[in-house]
């Protein structure tokens, strides 16, 4: 059997289960990679010359044509074998199809995504209203599933399309987090479908067997940590902490939630650098119990007190606004960027907030930082080339304007007005 290509995936990305799914189901072979480490190769200038987004399933056949994106991939490896029935047999089958698949990534693996991502602590802070607004966006969704299978063996025809493996790939993950015991209960056919799906004979050495969680997961807060009480005179020296690594889940496709901010390094090259009039830890303090603007104000006792040879103020600006959606998700999204620069917070302030209207907006603000050199105090956050910096100059009106706006949480950019905003204090 001769190869139609080559796959980027890791065996438990869900996604990347359709696409191989789909291809031994026609009867078609999928070459993998000589070598690939994902959060490694797919950083790599050779992986990112053909595929620049970065991310993984990614697929390229024998004569060079590439795609990204598991339902274009899924759907044109289904096109490959002449004989298969993945896609139905006339225009109708293939709208109904493309309607499933649709219906299985933005109306089930989407919600459940967030769900996942809340409780597992990738969505910060936690929100519990969040949580069950989209917990029961994905149950309405297995409803809807539920009541059409009530009535059909399979979704589309009598036989199994990329429309059931499809929803299969995305409920089998989700009977790992939120489609617990008690809500299977109300979903006999749902359930019967996947085991169907998953076992067939050409899929189940792909899938695997199916694991069903018996509680829906939720959010657990991390221990507060206890304050070490003050050592005796002639204490040990205390045990050196182990270094905590970065946290990876494979099964997520969405990496810039899967990092855990390392430890603070012991020693830091700002720590060196003379000692400045300006006192951070007050201006924080200042931000937080006066009046932004007016006389008394924080922005006057920012004025009255900074160093701007010991400190310097940028404007920061998310690279990748066009894929910004909900506003709330954007808001939370800063809000994950501000908890991985944890390991900064002695060097660094911010106001950064979302601008505009639900798919139309932009996250934008200012950061205080010790030094000046931006990358020394923001490298701590795994995400941080996500966005663009540029050095503010407090003596130009313009960037002073936006400075103040941006503590004020009053700036607007090109139309678009501040919404929702995250201080790092």
């Amino acid at each position: 059997m001769s190869s139609v290509g080559t796959l980027w995936t890791t065996p438990v990305q869900h996604k990347g289960k359709r696409i191989r799914a789909a291809a031994a189901f026609a009867g078609l072979k999928l070459d993998e990679p000589a070598a690939y480490e994902h959060f490694v190769d797919n950083k790599k200038p050779e992986f990112l010359a053909k595929f620049p987004h970065g991310k993984i399933p990614a697929f390229e056949s024998k004569d060079g044509f590439k795609l990204f994106e598991a339902s274009a991939i899924a759907e044109y490896v289904s096109t490959l074998a002449p004989n298969s029935t993945l896609l139905g047999a006339n225009a109708e089958d293939r709208a109904l199809v493309s309607q499933w698949i649709s219906f299985a990534d933005s109306e089930i693996d989407f919600p459940v995504s967030v769900v996942n991502q809340l409780v597992r602590g990738f969505l910060a802070p936690y929100n519990k209203p969040i949580h069950t607004n989209f917990n029961d966006r994905a149950v309405r969704s297995l409803k809807t599933l539920e009541a059409h299978l009530a009535q059909h063996t399979f979704l589309v025809t009598e036989r199994i399309t990329l429309a059931d493996i499809s929803i299969a790939s995305v409920l089998q993950r989700a009977v790992t987090i939120n489609v617990d015991a008690a809500l299977r209960a109300e979903l006999p056919n749902v359930i019967r479908h996947l085991e169907t799906v998953a076992n067939h004979p050409a899929i189940k050495p792909i899938f695997g067997s199916v694991e069903y969680v018996e509680k829906a997961l939720q959010f657990v807060p991390p221990p507060k940590e206890k304050k070490p009480a003050a050592p005796a005179a002639a204490a040990a020296p205390a045990e050196k902490k182990a270094e905590k690594k970065p946290k990876k889940v494979e099964d997520d496709d969405d990496e810039d939630d899967n990092l855990v901010p390392e430890e603070p390094k012991a020693k830091n090259p700002l720590d060196s650098l003379p000692k400045s009039t300006f006192n951070l830890e007050d201006w924080k303090r200042a931000y937080s119990n006066k009046e932004t603007r007016g006389a008394g104000g924080a922005i006057e006792w920012f004025y009255e007190n900074f160093d701007k040879e010991g400190f310097s103020v940028w404007r920061v600006d998310f690279k990748y606004n066009n894929e910004l959606t909900q506003t709330f998700m954007s808001s939370n999204q800063i809000g994950g960027f501000f908890n991985r620069l944890e390991a900064s917070r002695k060097y660094l302030f911010g106001s950064v907030g979302v601008l505009g209207v639900t798919n139309d907006s932009i996250i934008s603000g200012a950061l205080v930082i010790r030094g000046q050199e931006v990358k020394a105090v923001v490298d701590a956050a795994p995400d941080w080339e996500s966005y663009e910096y540029k050095k503010l100059d407090l003596a130009s009106a313009e960037d002073k304007a936006f400075f103040e706006a941006a503590l004020a949480w009053d700036l607007e950019i090109d139309g678009k007005k501040w919404i929702d905003g995250k201080n790092f204090k």
